[in-house]
């Protein structure tokens, strides 16, 4: 009677992220994790070339999202990394930006805990700071802001009812992440809760990229200059003053 093989181990999923675009703002710790993954389970925002540093074995699995057009859905995908997880499999799940910061890592890490998954969290440099870095506008500023928020402009359930009081308000900057979509109605709440209509607003497109574009306006123009610029995503909304330094403190050249 032949002898069955042991079950393998449980492996270790690493959620990584993988930084606003440019490949050299990756950290290296996840540049060594990526490296030694077995399998690489990756979302459509990832640094361009970062699977470029996978070993030549290594299984990956694209689970991209889009806005409205999830390739794979969110519970799916979390029972796949416990699954991979399970065969004994080293795993990285690489998102862009920063895990936490509107990644779902807390969703995809909780399914782990419940299932006894050993994980390991690696930060990113998140779309705000890398992107308001590379486009010249500093998030915040003594004589301009002494506060940030970061928001996202698309809520689980579609809506964008956000507490509106609290994100308009003077010496703020607020970042808002996903938002190409609601632009105009951001811009109207922003308005209606306190904010004159010439307070400083800007988009980042493809931020920290050689595709990288900047526009400035205000909160009453943003939306019919982006719109005429044919901005889409991934974009990045910024409100507050000092979107008036973009213009003298611009360094990057796309």
């Amino acid at each position: 009677m032949s002898q069955q093989p042991p079950a393998p181990s449980t492996g270790t999923v690493y959620l990584v992220g993988s930084g606003p675009g440019d490949l050299d703002l990756l950290t290296l710790r996840a540049a060594r994790l990526i490296g030694e993954a077995e399998a690489i389970v990756y979302d459509h925002l990832i640094a361009e070339g970062v699977l470029a540093l996978a070993r030549p074995d290594a299984e990956k699995i694209y689970v991209g999202k889009k806005s409205s057009n999830h390739t794979v859905p969110q519970g799916e995908l979390n029972r796949l990394l416990v699954t991979l997880a399970r065969a004994g499999r080293t795993v990285v799940r690489l998102k862009g930006g920063d895990p936490f910061i509107f990644g779902r890592g807390g969703e995809e890490i909780e399914t782990l805990v419940e299932s006894g998954i050993p994980f390991e969290v690696v930060p990113g440099v998140t779309a705000a700071a890398g992107c308001a870095a590379y486009a010249g506008i500093p998030l915040t500023h003594r004589d301009h802001a002494q506060a940030v928020a970061f928001a996202t402009g698309h809520l689980k359930d579609g809506t964008i009812n956000l507490d509106w009081p609290a994100l308009a308000r003077p010496r703020l900057t607020v970042v808002f992440y996903m938002g190409v979509g609601s632009l105009a109605e951001i811009c109207r709440q922003m308005i209606a809760h306190g904010l004159p209509a010439d307070h400083p607003a800007a988009i980042i497109e493809n931020g920290t990229t050689r595709r990288q574009r900047v526009v400035t306006a205000d909160l009453a123009t943003l939306p019919e200059k982006v719109e005429a610029a044919g901005i889409a995503s991934p974009a990045l909304i910024i409100v507050g003053t000092v979107v008036r330094l973009q213009e003298k403190l611009a360094w990057f050249r796309s």
